[in-house]
């Protein structure tokens, strides 16, 4: 090993947890950059303040291995260069331009292991844009960080295992869930049973979460179509199609979501190169069993590399860190890789069971009218992407990007780039991997305009 190797690693989720402990216990001082004030990611969130909550509170069944991620970080802090509440905003020249705060800084590297995790994924309709409407994920973060509700009279909807987890955390706290309106059908959740055989505890701790939420009044649907949500200046109301019969429940708020996409943009400003993935409809970086990307010395695990759920997160991340090694020239424990593999292989597995269950509403793109909004930064409607392939012969997502701004705005395309996809290869007859990917561009998120001036260097 070269005394010039300085890791870097990008998300201190799961993933980026284990692959600095790996790195850690061979005598690697990597860095660590995380957006969050804490290390955990999303799934394992730590709090902001302090407050009589426990662990078993904030994360049910998932609190043992919360508390056994947030002691490994714990434990090896003084052993890495730790940079929290930090961005990567871009990457160039074997360095990161991170900013923290007003202070902008480049972190030069040797290697890099992105461990960027997901957000959610949304697909818009009418009235997704009111006051009231958050992301599943967003519902999370407001339970878990600051201990509040996103409402008084709460729905969640969409489709995916989240959206059962999130209500189901929502009335353990004691929030007024009133309803759980699923996507999918309920047919759809007789595949869940392939996977009692792979990941028998997942299965039966999804039905039991769907079950608590009925023995606790809680309404759930299935097979709902999203009509509109009702409010003037918020959330009033939500209206959905069940069986060609219109309903309409009260409610001041909103979660909402159909599964998650993948971080992605730090990987194509490193230059990896990218695969469709049927599975989840999106491009993904192309990896190989270990995480190691097509460019030399860049690695990626866990959800970033395509969404597998934080068990996979934490294996994946295990196993970038032993490739690291294995790349510059360090002995690793080759039965200990095979384990990992093999789990890695049995998730990949369930994950094919879980979009069985959960599947993507492929009718949406059709369904949806012209005049919902589709980019909430540029303001761009649904049916300028239809005009754009009927008057200008569009059929690739970064020329309508060019044409209509749809993903020019502050979110660069993680809140729309999806649905965008969808609503252009419906309208030219083409499927979503035909259409093409956005690319990234830096910076990857808003930063304030003056920390260029003030850049230091790591």
């Amino acid at each position: 090993m070269s005394d010039a190797t300085r890791p870097l690693i990008v998300g201190a989720g799961p993933a980026g947890i284990r692959a600095a402990q790996i790195l850690v216990s061979s005598g690697i001082r990597p860095a660590v950059i995380d957006e969050a004030p804490s290390g955990g990611g999303q799934i394992y969130r730590q709090r902001l303040v302090a407050d009589e909550r426990s662990a078993k509170d904030l994360y049910g069944s998932e609190a043992a291995k919360a508390t056994a991620l947030h002691g490994t970080f714990a434990g090896i802090r003084d052993r890495i260069d730790y940079y929290p509440e930090t961005l990567v905003w871009n990457l160039r020249d074997k360095a990161a331009d991170a900013v923290t705060g007003h202070r902008t800084r480049r972190i030069p590297f040797s290697h890099l292991i992105l461990a960027t995790g997901a957000t959610d994924r949304v697909l818009p309709f009418p009235g997704w844009t009111l006051p009231g409407v958050f992301t599943l994920g967003g519902s999370q973060i407001a339970l878990k960080s600051q201990g509040c509700a996103i409402g008084e009279e709460v729905v969640f909807l969409g489709s995916g295992p989240l959206l059962y987890l999130v209500a189901w955390q929502y009335v353990k706290a004691g929030a007024n869930v009133a309803a759980v309106l699923d996507t999918s059908q309920f047919s759809a959740k007789l595949h869940l049973l392939r996977g009692l055989f792979a990941q028998p505890s997942v299965v039966l701790r999804g039905f039991r979460y769907a079950a608590e939420l009925m023995a606790r009044g809680v309404a759930v649907r299935f097979g709902v179509q999203p009509v509109r949500i009702d409010g003037a200046t918020r959330v009033e109301g939500v209206v959905w199609r069940e069986r060609d019969v219109e309903h309409r429940l009260a409610c001041d708020a909103i979660g909402y979501g159909f599964s998650l996409r993948s971080e992605t943009q730090l990987a194509d400003l490193a230059g990896c190169r990218f695969v469709f993935d049927a599975r989840d409809r999106a491009w993904r970086p192309e990896r190989d069993g270990a995480g190691r990307t097509t460019m030399p010395g860049v690695y990626i695990a866990g959800d970033g590399a395509g969404i597998a759920g934080a068990d996979a997160a934490e294996l994946a991340g295990e196993r970038a860190g032993l490739a690291l090694l294995e790349d510059v020239g360090l002995s690793v424990d080759h039965v200990r890789i095979g384990v990992l593999e093999r789990k890695l292989a049995s998730i990949s597995k369930f994950r094919d069971v879980l979009e069985a269950a959960f599947p993507f509403p492929q009718a949406w793109a059709n369904g949806i009218s012209d005049d919902v909004t589709l980019c909430r930064c540029e303001e761009i409607a649904i049916g300028a992407v239809r005009d754009a392939v009927r008057d200008q012969g569009v059929f690739e997502l970064n020329r309508l990007k060019a044409l209509t701004r749809v993903g020019m705005g502050r979110c660069q395309g993680r809140m729309c780039g999806n649905a965008a996809v969808e609503v252009l290869a419906a309208a030219c007859g083409q499927s979503p991997d035909a259409v093409g990917r956005l690319r990234a561009q830096p910076p990857i998120k808003p930063i304030p305009l003056g920390v260029m001036a003030e850049e230091e260097t790591a």
